[in-house]
């Protein structure tokens, strides 16, 4: 199983700079793709913040809510809860892999979500979750060329 991050998610259905790259992920995927609860509501919110800075409309975040939720009901994306289990596991990453890598707690719980749900795969558009993924034992994609 492959566990989608917030940033491919955001890129799939709100044109950005990695949209090709993120539908290129989830086309070519061979395995089902997960998506979280909080991924979902963490992209929710980066959609709604765009409306904020106005780099995106209010209609416009209507229809990718709307395309995201379609997706997620048509088996495209398989939702699923975050388990208890995978906070203990990213206080566990964060004492081991933040001081080296400088990882968010959002991404050490993305990261940890993969893990419990049984992903041996993440999907990510971001330098540092991509490397700590990694050294948490996760195959990450290769992030396209900034």
């Amino acid at each position: 199983m492959i566990y989608l991050d917030a940033s491919v998610l955001f890129s799939l259905y709100f044109r950005d700079r990695f949209t090709a790259e993120a539908l290129h992920l989830a086309n070519a995927a061979t395995e089902p793709l997960l998506v979280s609860t909080f991924c979902e509501m963490e992209t929710v919110n980066a959609f709604a913040l765009r409306v904020f800075r106005r780099e995106m409309s209010g209609r416009n975040m209507d229809v990718a809510v709307k395309d995201l939720d379609d997706d997620l009901r048509s088996g495209f994306l398989q939702l699923r809860l975050i388990p208890d289990a995978a906070f203990t596991r990213a206080q566990a990453l964060s004492k081991k892999l933040t001081p080296s890598v400088g990882v968010r707690a959002a991404d050490l719980l993305h990261i940890s979500a993969a893990l419990e749900l049984g992903a041996t795969s993440l999907y990510t558009l971001d330098r540092r979750q991509h490397e700590a993924a990694r050294a948490a034992g996760l195959l990450v994609n290769q992030l396209p060329p900034t």
